[in-house]
C-alpha cells in the first residue's frame, strides 16, 4: 500500500491522526518532528533557538529525504512544504491529505507557541505564517479535508471515507 502523508499547521491534528489512522489499517507510522529529535538528540524548539529556521529546515529536509518506506502514515511538520524536494519524494509513494484549519482553529489549538517548534521568521505572526503555508498545503495536497471543526473521530472517518474512494 502506497504511504499516507499528512500535511497541514500545527494543531491541525496530524500526529494525532496519523498514529490513529496506522493503527486502524496497520500500516506503520512515522512522524517527522520525531524524527529529527531523534536523530539530533534535541528538542524541535532547541534546534530552532540554536540555528535558526534556515538550519533547522536542512535537518528536515535531511529527515524526509531519508526516508524509504512502505505502508506507512508518515505526519510531516508544518514547514515540510518549504521543501519542494522533500514534498516530491513524499508524493513518490504516498498520497498526500492536506488537514486544513481555519485560522481561528488554529488560535483556538494552538497554546504552546513559544515551546512546539514552530517555524516563524523573526517578525513574522502565525497569521503571516498561515497565509504563506496555505498555498503551498494546496499545491502539494491530493486530498484536502475541512478539520476546522472536527473531533479526532470525525476527521479520522472523513480520512477514511477519502480514502476507501480511491480503492
Amino acid at each position: 500500500m502506497k504511504n499516507i502523508v499528512l500535511i497541514g499547521m500545527p494543531s491541525a491534528g496530524k500526529s494525532t491522526v496519523g498514529v490513529i489512522i496506522a493503527k486502524n489499517l496497520g500500516m506503520d507510522f512515522i512522524d517527522t518532528d520525531v524524527l529529527i529529535q531523534t536523530r539530533h538528540g534535541r528538542l524541535l524548539q532547541d534546534i530552532l533557538n540554536t540555528q535558526g529556521a534556515g538550519g533547522f529546515l536542512e535537518k528536515e529536509e535531511e529527515a524526509i529525504l531519508s526516508l524509504a518506506c512502505q505502508n506507512t502514515v508518515i505526519a510531516t511538520g508544518g514547514s515540510a512544504v518549504y521543501s519542494e524536494k522533500a514534498m516530491k519524494h513524499l508524493k513518490e509513494d504516498g498520497i498526500v491529505i492536506y488537514l486544513y484549519i481555519t485560522m481561528k482553529t488554529v488560535n483556538k489549538r494552538l497554546r504552546n507557541l513559544k515551546t512546539r517548534g514552530v517555524v516563524l521568521s523573526k517578525g513574522q505572526t502565525l497569521e503571516d505564517l498561515y497565509r504563506e503555508r496555505e498555498p503551498l498545503y494546496e499545491k502539494y495536497a491530493d486530498i484536502k479535508l475541512d478539520c476546522s471543526n472536527n473531533s479526532i473521530e470525525d476527521t479520522l472517518e472523513a480520512v477514511h471515507c477519502q480514502l476507501a474512494s480511491l480503492s
